[in-house]
């Protein structure tokens, strides 16, 4: 019963949307943008052609490449960054000029750099989510608690197990929140990433969609995709706070 009381706010929300949006394409008797029902209708076609689930493995591929380096990278300096003072120095204004700047401006150098393929849009991923990873766990480390760090220097331990025993634990639920952002800007990127693809993805579909014969229904359909998928991987990193090393950090 409570499940389902969290559950039909939302859905009576989307319902109101979808209503909304029926009746406005209806009144407004458009023959460019779909209703909802054409937009289901070339969702089922792309379905019973086999090129939707070859579309959603080619985008999940590339996002959780770019998203695993960004990681890799992201987490180890972002801790050197938090933990060592002249590291945040040295590297702080860096990150603060490249993080603005968007994955989307990096397409030319990507194409430049990795040619026309995967590489490409992994590259841009990369971009996309890497920062976050950075700012939020350099962030979680120097917001630790200081009675952590006393606690330990007082039964003497030693730097590394200082490092390895506390500072990881006490900044880890930090990390999560940065992986879980960084994961939302990988996939909200995904569209553009992919536009210097080859014949595959989610981006791809709804470029490719609207330059052959103005799909409109394919492109919305792509767009709802892209968005049903994000929320089920954000309810996946979700998941990751109630893992037993972090779960201490979101207790009511």
């Amino acid at each position: 019963m409570g499940k389902l009381k969290r559950i039909l706010p939302p859905l009576a929300v989307v319902a109101f949307l979808v209503a909304a949006w029926w009746i406005v394409v209806v009144e407004s008797r458009t023959v460019i943008f779909p209703t909802p029902l054409q937009v289901v209708t070339a969702t089922l076609d792309l379905v019973r052609q086999g090129t939707l689930w070859d579309h959603i493995g080619a985008s999940l591929f590339r996002v959780g490449a770019g998203f695993f380096l960004a990681l890799v990278v992201g987490i180890p300096l972002g801790l050197l960054m938090g933990w060592v003072r002249g590291a945040f120095t040295t590297l702080n204004p860096i990150v603060q000029i490249l993080r603005p700047i968007s994955p989307i401006a990096w397409i030319p150098l990507a194409i430049l750099w990795f040619g026309v393929g995967d590489m490409s849009p992994i590259f841009l991923i990369f971009l996309a989510s890497v920062f976050p990873t950075i700012v939020q766990t350099a962030a979680g480390v120097q917001t630790i608690d200081r009675k952590y760090i006393w606690a330990a220097d007082n039964f003497g331990v030693s730097r590394y197990k200082l490092f390895v025993q506390v500072v990881i634990p006490a900044v880890l639920p930090q990390i999560i929140v940065g992986m879980r952002v960084s994961l939302g800007v990988a996939w909200l990127v995904v569209v553009a990433a992919e536009m210097i693809a080859l014949r595959s993805g989610l981006g791809y579909l709804i470029i490719d969609s609207r330059n052959a014969g103005n799909r409109y229904d394919l492109v919305v359909a792509g767009m709802v995709i892209i968005g049903i998928t994000g929320l089920l991987l954000d309810g996946l990193m979700r998941h990751l706070e109630r893992l037993k090393p972090v779960r201490w950090r979101y207790a009511r």
